[in-house]
């Protein structure tokens, strides 16, 4: 005899009613045989019944329940106070569309999607709809240097020009240590105009060409600069320590071994399933060549171009909550890289002087309360994402939504506090 398939759904529906609504299925409780104990709506006579087995078997199926239902009343208040959490940020913001995934104890328990994917043709976002990760892109890139270093192909202490000898030798010696920590020294955007680029960039090597040629900001290791061109420098790193493209070793050593399906390059030209629509909403500094017709404060507007190509590694991808769940629990349980690692990864980097930069080796590393957390957060055009994780307890949540400017800190590390009390 064996439980057969409990409907969590239903019955959650059931308690946050007080009972008053049914379900809109029968519940099997248990089965033997024949017989059956089943707690559900009958839709031929609008009422509850019990079709009860021999007592044993009646006994069992009450065991079940009791044990059962206590578990489900707290699912049901953890997934309401999950959804008031993402209503209050969604209409806080006017989001159009937003999706998140939220894992515990290293395994996925919730993800749901809301809004519009595509607002013009009012397309529904699904837990499939792909959104641009822009800068969580980065912990994806550190990881993939890591594994080429434990592998042996990288030194992550020698000067990056030994794996990209088009990068031209600077005033000091920077290392891909170093630019993973953001302590390079590499120039970051010059302007908005830079950071939304229209240019496209058939390849990792054309794009250094928008940075390259430029003096170090600082000597390498005296102050914490972010940089998503440093990550682009990574990238090429990558391909020349491991003599492949960045994409094909991103899947080798990344995303397939995290069972990452829905993740690749956003390719403007390409034609990606359920990729999702890029918003804005209008603020006073932004977009002052638009006609006076739609300068609206507050009007919904399709986001500027931008094609990512300028900046793959950095936040030149596409990817689910789902998907980027699986990538953090996936390092979290050392299928990526080894334990050393992952904590050399994770802790944060220092300047030469000893000044703590709150940032590891493509992750952003803090504390709630007295527990570690790990992070990541990203925004470029039409686009807002959040991955927060608090790695002792396994409970990682990742938001991603389709209008861009939006902060998704408070809203991840609530819901993170939520599944996971101290």
């Amino acid at each position: 005899m064996a439980a057969s398939n409990l409907n969590t759904e239903s019955i959650c529906r059931f308690l946050r009613t007080g009972g008053t609504r049914c379900p809109c299925h029968l519940l099997v409780i248990a089965r033997y045989s024949r017989y059956e104990l089943i707690w559900g709506h009958s839709s031929c006579h609008n009422k509850w019944r019990t079709q009860l087995a021999p007592s044993s078997l009646a006994i069992i199926g009450l065991c079940l329940i009791s044990v059962q239902l206590p578990a489900l009343a707290d699912e049901a208040r953890l997934t309401d106070q999950i959804r008031e959490t993402i209503s209050k940020t969604i209409d806080r913001e006017g989001i159009p569309g937003l999706s998140l995934a939220v894992a515990k104890d290293n395994r996925i328990i919730y993800s749901r999607a809301f809004g519009l994917a595509d607002v013009e043709n009012d397309v529904s976002v699904t837990t499939e709809t792909r959104f641009r990760t822009a800068s969580i892109a980065k912990s994806m890139t550190a990881t993939l240097i890591l594994k080429l270093s434990e592998d042996g192909l990288l030194d992550l202490d020698e000067g990056v020009q030994k794996y990209v000898p088009q990068y031209p030798d600077k005033k000091w010696k920077v290392t891909s240590r170093q630019v993973l920590g953001h302590l390079g020294g590499i120039r970051h955007y010059k302007s908005k105009s830079e950071a939304s680029s229209t240019e496209y960039f058939n390849s990792l090597k054309a794009a250094l060409r928008t940075f390259a040629d430029d003096p170090l900001l600082h000597e390498p290791g005296t102050k914490f600069r972010y940089s998503s061109f440093g990550y682009n420098l990574l990238g090429s790193v990558a391909e020349g320590a491991g003599k492949k493209d960045f994409m094909t070793l991103l899947n080798k050593h990344v995303l397939t071994p995290a069972g990452m399906t829905q993740t690749e390059s956003d390719d403007h030209f390409r034609i990606i399933k359920r990729r999702a629509r890029g918003y804005i909403r209008l603020a006073q500094p932004v977009h002052q060549i638009l006609s006076d017709s739609i300068k609206v404060q507050g009007r919904l507007l399709n986001a500027a171009l931008h094609d990512t190509s300028m900046k793959i590694p950095g936040g030149g991808l596409v990817s689910t909550p789902e998907d980027l769940v699986r990538f953090a629990i996936a390092v979290n349980t050392h299928k990526l890289l080894k334990d050393e690692t992952v904590g050399m990864m994770w802790t944060a980097q220092q300047t030469d002087d000893g000044k703590s930069t709150g940032y590891g080796l493509g992750w952003g590393v803090g504390n709630s309360g007295s527990r570690k957390t790990v992070s990541h957060s990203g925004g470029q055009s039409g686009t807002s994402t959040m991955l927060h994780m608090l790695p002792d307890s396994g409970t990682c949540v990742v938001i991603m939504c389709n209008l861009q400017g939006v902060k998704l800190r408070a809203a991840a590390a609530e819901i993170a506090k939520l599944v996971s009390p101290e």
